[in-house]
Parts: C-alpha cells; sequence; structure tokens
C-alpha cells in the first residue's frame, strides 16, 4: 500500500524502511510503563505517585523521603550527580509521578527518578535516527490489522506483531522475564522478517518472452554418451527442458557440488537449443578450455563449437552453433543466441554481470539464461532465492569421491614428505597451498617465495604460480601435462580439472572459509581416484576444521558455514557473509520458512 504523504515517504527513507512491513520489523529494543500499579517489582522501573516529605543533598547526592500514593507507602529516593535543577524540582511537598528503578537496599528506594508530565501507557522505545514519538506516529498510523492483512499474514502472526508495538502488561512481563522477545512473538518477527524479504524477492524477478522454444534431441545426444548421467543429472535437463518449451525466457540457475557433473549438463542444454546458437562464458581460460574440450568431443559430430579468448583471433563467430569463451566474449560481436550460459556467474565484476545482463535482453525477447556455479548453498538459502530465480540442484557425483582429509602439524612434514614421494613414483601428482606470495612479518607462515626452494631442492618437475602472475594459465597447463607439485595460491580454487592430481596440502587452512577449502579439496579425486586432502596448521584445530574433516558433502559444508557465519546472497552477487536478517535465523528457522513459502504457493 501507498504512504499517505511525502513527508512519511521521507521518514520512511530516513529509516532505510520500504513498505509497511519494514516498519513492522522495527521492532522496539525496550519498553517504558508508565502505568500506575498497587504493587512494585524489584529490579525494575517503574511509575510511582508520591509526594516529596524530604529532600537532602549533600554533595552531588540528593536523597528524598517520599510517600507513595499508589503503593501506599513511604519510598526513599535517591538520584546521584544531581544539579541544581533537580533541587529546584523535587521540592518538599510538591506531588508529581516519578520514574525509576525500584531496588531493596536496606529499605525500598527509587533509583534516579525522574518526573514524568504524561504518563498512563506502556511506551515502546525504538532505536534509530529519528526522535521516539515520531516513530509511535508512524505505527499508530500504518500498524493496523487491515493494513497488515492486505499483505496476506497469518492472522495470529498480524496479532502478535500488533501487540509489539502496542503493549500491554501482561505482554511487558512476558519481554522481562524472557529479556527480550520469545514464544510466538519471536516467532511473529522472524515470520514477518522472512516474509517481508521474500516479497521484496519477488518482484525482483522479471519475466520477458522467450526468443525461441528450444526442443533439441537431448535424449538421442544422452544414449550416445559413453557413460550414464546421474538421476540429479536428469532430473535437472528434464527441468531446463520444460524451461525452453515454454513462452518465458527462463532464469535458473544449477548449483552442483564439487564434480557433480555440471559439464554435461552445460553440453545437454546447448544441444536442447541447437540448431539455434548458444553461448557459455566463463571466468577464466582454463575453465572455459575444458569445457570447449567437451563440446568438441561430445558435440562436434553435428555442431561447430567456437573458442574465444583474449589471444584468439576475431573472427565472424555466426558460423558456430555453440560458442565457449572468457569475459573476452562480452568484446565482441556476437551472433543473435536463444540460449546464454554462465559458468561460475558469481566471480564476475559488478560491471562483467552489467555486460552480461544485457547479452541476455536485447530487446522484447530474451534469450533462456541458465547461471551454472560449484558453490553450494544451504537448503534455507536455495528456498529464499528461489523467490528470485528458478533453481536447480545436483548432489548426486557421478562417481564415489574417496578423500582423507587430515589435520596436520610441523611435527608432521616428514609423513607429509614421504606420503608426496610416494605419490609421484605412482605417477599421481601433488599440489601445496601457501596462503601469501611473500615473505611477511605477520603471518608465522611461510610464503611461496620462501618455500618454493626447498621443493625445488628436492623434487623434479616443481611448477610454481599465484594469482598476479600472468603466465599462471600456461603454467597450470604444463603442470597438468608434466608436473609433480604445484607450489601455488587459492587460484586453483575453482574448476580446474587436474586427473593425475590426488593430494592438496593446505597450508594456514584457519585463514580460510569452509566453502573455499571444500573447493581446494575438490581438486583432487576428480575421476575417482584415491585423494588426500592435508590441513597444515601451527594452531590447535578449531571445531571449524575438525567438522570439515569429517564430510566430503559441500551441502553439508554449507550448512555448517552458515551456521558459523551467516550467508550472503550468491546469487545476486551481495556479499558473501554479515548478518542478513534481524530475527530469522536461516541455520535453524528453516520451518519457519517452509510455512511462509506454503502461504506463497
Amino acid at each position: 500500500m501507498k504512504l499517505k504523504s511525502k513527508e512519511d515517504s521521507e521518514l520512511f527513507k530516513k529509516l532505510g524502511l520500504s513498505n509497511i512491513l519494514d516498519l513492522a520489523s522495527l521492532a522496539p529494543t525496550s519498553y517504558e510503563d508508565l502505568t500506575i500499579k498497587d504493587f512494585f517489582i524489584v529490579g525494575q522501573n517503574q511509575l510511582i505517585d508520591a509526594t516529596i516529605l524530604s529532600a537532602t543533598k549533600s554533595t552531588k547526592i540528593l536523597k528524598l523521603k517520599l510517600f507513595s500514593h499508589n503503593l501506599n507507602r513511604e519510598i526513599n529516593g535517591i538520584i546521584f550527580n544531581s544539579t541544581y535543577f533537580h533541587v529546584k524540582n523535587f521540592t518538599v511537598g510538591s506531588r508529581a509521578f516519578l520514574y525509576g528503578r525500584i531496588e531493596d537496599n536496606f529499605g525500598l528506594q527509587i533509583v534516579q527518578p525522574r518526573i514524568v508530565k504524561e504518563y498512563g501507557e506502556i511506551t515502546p522505545k525504538y532505536r534509530t535516527k529519528l526522535r521516539n514519538k515520531t516513530i509511535i506516529i508512524l505505527v499508530k498510523k500504518y500498524l493496523t490489522k487491515e493494513n497488515l492483512l492486505l499483505f496476506g499474514l497469518k492472522e495470529e502472526v498480524v496479532e502478535s506483531v500488533l501487540k509489539i508495538h502496542n503493549p500491554d502488561f501482561e505482554f511487558l512481563k512476558q519481554f522481562i522475564s524472557c529479556e527480550g522477545f520469545c514464544n510466538k512473538y519471536l516467532y511473529a518477527l522472524k515470520y514477518i522478517e522472512i516474509f517481508n524479504h521474500i516479497l521484496k524477492l519477488s518482484k525482483l524477478k522479471t519475466t520477458y518472452p522467450s526468443k525461441d522454444r528450444l526442443s533439441g534431441d537431448v535424449e538421442k545426444f544422452i544414449k550416445t554418451l559413453p557413460f550414464k548421467l546421474t538421476n540429479d543429472q536428469k532430473k535437472v535437463i528434464d527441468e531446463i527442458r520444460n524451461d525452453f518449451l515454454g513462452d518465458i525466457a527462463c532464469k535458473r540457475v544449477v548449483m552442483g557440488d564439487v564434480g557433480c557433473g555440471k559439464t554435461m549438463v552445460i553440453l545437454a542444454s546447448a544441444v536442447m537449443a541447437y540448431p539455434k546458437k548458444s553461448l557459455l562464458l566463463a571466468p577464466t581460460t582454463i575453465l572455459a578450455k575444458q569445457i570447449f574440450d567437451e563440446a568438441v568431443k561430445y558435440l562436434g559430430s553435428f555442431a561447430k563449437i567456437g573458442f574465444v579468448t583474449n589471444k584468439t583471433k576475431e573472427e565472424d563467430l555466426s558460423k558456430y552453433d555453440f560458442i565457449v569463451g572468457t569475459h573476452a566474449l562480452l568484446f565482441r560481436e556476437l551472433p543473435d543466441a536463444s540460449l546464454v550460459m554462465i559458468d561460475e556467474q558469481h566471480r564476475f565484476g559488478t560491471k562483467q554481470r552489467e555486460m552480461i545482463s544485457r547479452l541476455v535482453k536485447k530487446d522484447e525477447k530474451s534469450p533462456h539464461f541458465l547461471q551454472f556455479s560449484a558453490t553450494p548453498i544451504p537448503r534455507t538459502m536455495a528456498m529464499i532465492n528461489s523467490s528470485y530465480v528458478d533453481i536447480s540442484i545436483i548432489k548426486e557425483l557421478p562417481y564415489k569421491k574417496d578423500i582423507d582429509t587430515k589435520i596436520l602439524y610441523p611435527k608432521d612434514f616428514h609423513f607429509l614428505v614421504e606420503h608426496i614421494k610416494g605419490e609421484i613414483e605412482e605417477g599421481r601428482q601433488s599440489i601445496v597451498v601457501y596462503p601469501l606470495v611473500e615473505e611477511s612479518e605477520v603471518l608465522e607462515y611461510q610464503s611461496i617465495d620462501e618455500a618454493r626452494g626447498y621443493w625445488e631442492k628436492n623434487f623434479e618437475r616443481v611448477y610454481v604460480t599465484h594469482g598476479k602472475d600472468k603466465e599462471k594459465e600456461d603454467i597450470l597447463e604444463k603442470f597438468s601435462e608434466d608436473g609433480n607439485i604445484l607450489i601455488a595460491t587459492t587460484l586453483i580454487e575453482v574448476g580446474i580439472s587436474l586427473p593425475k592430481l590426488s593430494t592438496i596440502v593446505i597450508v594456514a587452512p584457519e585463514r580460510l572459509g569452509l566453502a573455499t577449502l571444500h573447493q581446494l579439496r575438490g581438486r583432487v579425486s576428480r575421476n575417482g581416484l584415491k585423494g588426500y586432502c592435508y590441513l597444515f596448521t601451527k594452531k590447535e584445530p578449531t571445531r571449524r576444521l575438525k567438522e570439515f574433516c569429517k564430510t566430503l558433502d559441500g551441502f553439508k559444508i554449507a550448512e555448517l558455514d552458515l551456521k558459523l557465519r551467516e550467508g550472503g546472497d550468491l546469487l545476486r552477487g551481495d556479499k558473501q557473509s554479515g548478518k542478513q536478517f534481524k530475527f530469522f535465523d536461516m541455520s535453524e528457522d528453516e520451518n519457519i520458512l517452509e510455512e511462509v513459502k506454503n502461504e506463497w504457493s
């Protein structure tokens, strides 16, 4: 609903509120009970109707003797750091409503009382940029049962939220005993917060007519493959096929764990688009080359496959059916495509994402748009983001991963070296990931520059690279073909396929997030090879690292990560950590989210 005046709109803007549900979620931080009672509660602020019997000033303390008419008894009063203002206002014989904390210190007393002119209500206290009175006026104007029910909220949630902003004494007692919101009131705040978030996301979900219905023979393609697709791969391909047959251009995110076989879903999507043209944008040349090679291998018999990087020559791309490339695609003359796919979309910068969106929307009709990510997100986060974009999840792996994950300490270094030697003898490769390229006075671990001498002296065919190395992609390619050991930073985190890689050593793992650790571990055992992940630390291992060692399931790790640090919004490119909600807890409140989603469906 619209706000009633321009002035109210300005107030909402100052508060960072965009709708009435935002105002409903702006819960008071405390309450001031200015009602008169004939009983007292020690340890709480209270209003008394009192006559001042005496007032004694000593240094900065003003001692009062009072008669409380509502309690029908004498009570002491004490004001610390008193000033002339207090002496002037607390005059003997005067009667006033006094508000302060009731204590029992060798007799009943009211501490730091202040004179109150307006009384008779329980007043919510809001911690905002604006005056409390301004918030109360907005609450009374907009937070009505009728207004809140218009959003489709459940009646019991509406009633609880209204009570939070318009409390009575029973509500206040519960608030005090819980030291905050609890039971149905906390539930209501969580419910309305996630309801409002999903409402906003759903408004961001734009739709356009599709450029083409795509109906390429994917079943024939699947039958020609020399291996069987997993049930999850087939399920996701079916979801994409249904999208492609619709009149609305799809926007779908395909989430999968490391090594789940996203590439085959990408190729199946290109087959469904054929004979219409399709594009795939990948964040690195290595990733793009891997997908291009797979496309040539499995689609090359009937489709023309193009490859575009900064190093490839300018050419007429309209002759290709499926074009795979890096961000260089954004600067080339591209043919009109009916399908645009992005691999690891969250790794592109803001400007690049804007250019990608222009690739997708050129006129009134849009190509179908698929995003792929090997970063699993928790089920709760996926459920929330499905309000903004369609989501498919691939959990099942084409083969069982066999990776031992262990925490190692400096005393275990000899064991580590012997293990790597044994793997080299078996024709397998190892990677050692260091936290820094150059020496640091702050970090107690070796950098690449400090450590490389040892490895190069004691082993053959050692390759070294890092994120700022302009030759890193060439070095990775050479290592893949010929190397024994790669010394690197976390640049090898996502997507690189190294079929002979059996061991990864991560130095200073406590400095990395669980998602990064999982991606690094995902480099080994890519084709069912026995794998090893060693976390080399000089610190006492945290619960986080111990739990990481227990599971290879990226989705379980994402759930654990969510409990340890609130997750941002991967799909829309928001920050990756930091608390999104004040009341709703993504790691614990999935049941509330399910209720809200059911209300929407």
